[in-house]
């Protein structure tokens, strides 16, 4: 039988906290990266202190591209910078040192005694698979990598070069800092922002869930129903030919079933303009309202829900970016909201009888 999973999931807190509320607990919470906004060490002890809090027996983080901390090999162009920075300040490079902490130090906070009793696995790039306590197997694939779009951030490519994501077949949950080409990935400039070769790799696996972040105008939560034509299908034969094609040609127009999807929840969604009627304004407002009472957004794709997620038919994609956006705060939204969402797993009994191999 599947097993029903609880997820909290989150996105870009920047080292901001949210109030911390019974309403928060699951099975697992996700953090899509950007878990800092500088890289200061104080940055991340206030977010592995909010992870710390939420009542959930595993939490699973990835960096972003702010966490440049994290990156071994950004380190000294990072401490370089900062530096330069801050004498303007009248700060020495001892002091500004001392605020971003010795190499490698930001990693072993995520992998402290404290934080793995809290629960907190830190990812770096690849594929994972956990037991959860609720007896369903969890398989994730994670990846801090974005198109470098801003110059000098951590775990970024030149867009034009691409990215290799190598999400296993049999991936649950996969949990990237950026978004996919064409799905929740609008920026305030009217510019998609999403990567190509990551949405190939999308809809080639065609996991349960995937969340991201990176681009904060763009929260929201949309069920994408895949085509089932050929191009959409999840057999073996059609996963090679979708990893002979170039991802050029592995797009939303091509994989995904616009008429059967379903938009859940997203900012413009949310905020009111000056045309709305008075029913949607008000609807607006109730749900706006109610996000902020529970402190999150609810989804549900359980069996028998109305808009049920599929294996191999559908995806849920999350863009749980939580610090605010210039929309979202023109509209008295100071900060967006995490999303709580129930979906459905394997259990382990159903694996092991099955012989699955997470990785085929």
């Amino acid at each position: 039988m599947p097993v029903k999973t609880r997820l909290l999931i989150m996105s870009d807190t920047h080292s901001n906290t949210f109030e911390v509320k019974a309403a928060h607990k699951a099975d697992v919470v996700i953090h899509c990266g950007d878990l800092s906004q500088y890289s200061e060490m104080e940055h991340y002890h206030k977010t592995i202190d909010m992870l710390c809090r939420l009542d959930a027996p595993l939490k699973l983080v990835i960096s972003g591209n702010h966490d440049q901390g994290i990156q071994d090999d950004k380190y000294d162009e990072l401490l370089a910078s900062k530096i330069a920075w801050w004498s303007t300040a009248g700060r020495t490079a001892e002091q500004v040192t001392r605020l971003f902490g010795p190499p490698g130090e930001p990693r072993r906070l995520l992998e402290s005694p404290r934080a793995k009793a809290a629960g907190i696995v830190f990812l770096d790039e690849g594929n994972y698979s956990f037991r959860l306590g609720n007896g369903a197997i969890l398989n994730v694939y994670a990846s801090p990598w974005t198109p470098d779009m801003f110059g000098g951030r951590a775990y970024q490519y030149p867009p034009d070069e691409g990215h290799d994501f190598a999400i296993a077949n049999n991936t649950h949950i996969a949990i990237t800092h950026g978004p996919p080409r064409g799905v929740l990935d609008w920026t305030r400039s009217g510019q998609r922002a999403g990567c190509p070769q990551l949405f190939a790799a999308i809809a080639t696996a065609k996991p349960l869930l995937h969340c991201f972040g990176h681009i904060h105008g763009a929260w929201g939560g949309k069920l994408v129903a895949w085509r089932n034509d050929g191009s959409g299908s999840s057999s073996s034969r059609n996963r090679q030919n979708h990893r002979r094609r170039s991802p050029r040609n592995i797009n939303v127009s091509t994989e995904v079933d616009l008429d059967n999807s379903v938009p859940l929840e997203n900012l413009p969604k949310l905020i009111r303009n000056q045309k709305d009627p008075a029913a949607v304004a008000q609807s607006k407002a109730a749900r706006k309202a109610q996000y902020d009472r529970q402190g999150l957004c609810h989804a549900s794709h359980l069996s028998g829900d109305a808009n049920p997620l599929v294996p191999g038919q559908n995806t849920l994609f999350v863009n749980a970016s939580w610090e605010f956006s210039p929309p979202g705060q023109d509209a008295g939204m100071m900060n967006h909201w995490p999303w709580l969402v129930d979906i459905e797993l394997p259990s382990r009994e159903e694996a092991a009888r099955k012989n699955i191999n997470p990785w085929a």
